[in-house]
């Protein structure tokens, strides 16, 4: 059995009209809302053996932020470039070529990119709001094992939910 964490990055700031859409930054909103994240899911007992991240300045400081809360090196945040603005089915591709080592992955990524990723693997539409972390269980010992419609949702967590 593996563990899948599919985070979408924290919120980002839109007020650099003239920067590129692969450097934008996190806003104070999405500073906030990594740590936080990343506490809940440590609370939980779900640190993952490893952390992959586009290489987007939002997604990859999302990634270092949540490590850190995680306990985790943020250095130890493995970079890929081609998650960034790519499909679910490539997202997939990531995955199957994941170290067996791992029993818990998080890949931190985009939108709709991880939202159809959440669909592709689990046949459940999942609403990914910036920041969100869905859980998602895999029937496999091997990542490369991993195929669509076969996995579970098990939720999905969102920096609202700890404030209801």
């Amino acid at each position: 059995m593996k563990t899948l964490l599919v985070v979408r990055h924290a919120k980002s700031d839109w007020g650099h009209p003239g920067l590129d859409d692969h450097d934008r930054p996190l806003n104070d909103r999405g500073l906030r809302d990594a740590p936080r994240m990343g506490e809940r899911l440590a609370a939980r007992g779900l640190v993952p053996d490893v952390i992959r991240s586009s290489t987007a300045l939002r997604a990859r400081t999302t990634a270092a932020l949540l490590a850190e809360a995680l306990g985790r090196d943020p250095g130890s945040v493995e970079l890929d470039a081609s998650m960034y603005a790519t499909g679910a089915a490539h997202l997939l591709e990531v995955i199957r070529g994941l170290d067996d080592a791992a029993g818990t992955a998080m890949l931190v990524g985009h939108n709709p990119e991880s939202s159809a990723l959440v669909v592709r693997l689990t046949g459940e539409f999942a609403e990914l709001p910036t920041c969100a972390v869905a859980e998602i269980r895999l029937p496999v010992d091997h990542w490369a094992d991993a195929s669509a419609d076969a996995a579970e949702l098990v939720r999905v967590d969102t920096p609202k939910d700890g404030t209801r």
